[in-house]
């Protein structure tokens, strides 16, 4: 692997793309913007787009040998997708309906994919100026608005109530119905993939997701979650790949490390 195409090489030039995205997101934020629906729906603002044209060009610029899949390109068939090894994965506004509601809880996400596993994660919280960032063999880290770095690593649970973070757009009935299996647990609401991010920061140990999420929502922040220490797999423990046919996820979980109270409740739906 060259010095040019290895991750934690990528990882800071990654990051000052991720808060470029940022910066004009926030330009939107703040202003009196319009909300359409895409097709499936789901909300799409001028922030979203243009977000993701600045992320498109970052990338190309630093990597132009490799491919870029984002939430809002144009589709991209399978039968294209399949011959690539390397390529990106982003989300340039991770949580539009948070986005919408204006309560902060929204990121930028970029993952760098090889062989259907996330090597490099960068999830930037634009509202709060942070990051949490991660490559394969660097370990994950947050970086503050101010430029102050710790060092990522998950909680190990080992009895006690469970700290569950739950979506705030996206409850659920068989969440409620896992929670109900459960000995003792608190509720962490917060939108996007910052609930990933929580348990990697060791502020959370479960995250359970039912309804439907696609592969850009949850790449970046895995990788941030496995080199904190942590797992994001389906609900048979096995970890979710990418560029698949679909790309759609299946239901999937976030964790720690220590004991697992929610495993029996998971796999028996």
């Amino acid at each position: 692997m060259s010095v040019a195409s290895d991750p934690v090489t990528l990882l800071p030039a990654v990051v000052e793309i991720a808060r470029r995205a940022a910066a004009a997101i926030l330009e939107v934020y703040e202003s009196e913007f319009a909300v359409e629906q895409k097709d499936d729906r789901s909300p799409l603002t001028a922030a979203d787009r243009a977000a993701h044209v600045l992320i498109v060009a970052g990338l190309r610029a630093l990597t132009p040998q490799w491919p870029v899949l984002s939430e809002e390109s144009d589709s991209i068939s399978y039968a294209q997708r399949r011959a690539w090894q390397r390529y990106w994965l982003v989300d340039p506004l991770d949580g539009t309906r948070e986005f919408v509601k204006r309560n902060g809880e929204f990121t930028v996400n970029i993952a760098l994919i090889d062989g259907g596993k996330p090597l490099l994660g960068v999830v930037q919280v634009p509202v709060r100026g942070e990051v949490y960032a991660a490559a394969e063999g660097a370990g994950a880290c947050h970086i503050a608005a101010d430029g102050s770095q710790r060092c990522l690593q998950v909680s190990r649970y080992d009895g006690g109530p469970l700290r569950v973070v739950a979506s705030r757009s996206h409850a659920s009935p068989e969440l409620v119905a896992v929670l109900a299996a459960l000995p003792g647990h608190l509720i962490v609401p917060i939108g996007s993939s910052l609930k990933i991010c929580l348990v990697a920061a060791g502020e959370a140990d479960f995250y359970p997701r039912h309804g439907p999420t696609s592969e850009w929502d949850t790449a970046a922040a895995q990788c941030v979650l496995e080199q904190a220490g942590g797992e994001l797999t389906d609900f048979a423990l096995q970890p979710l790949r990418y560029n698949k046919v679909s790309l759609l996820n299946v239901p999937f979980v976030a964790f720690g490390a220590g004991q697992r109270p929610w495993q029996a409740a998971l796999q028996a739906r």
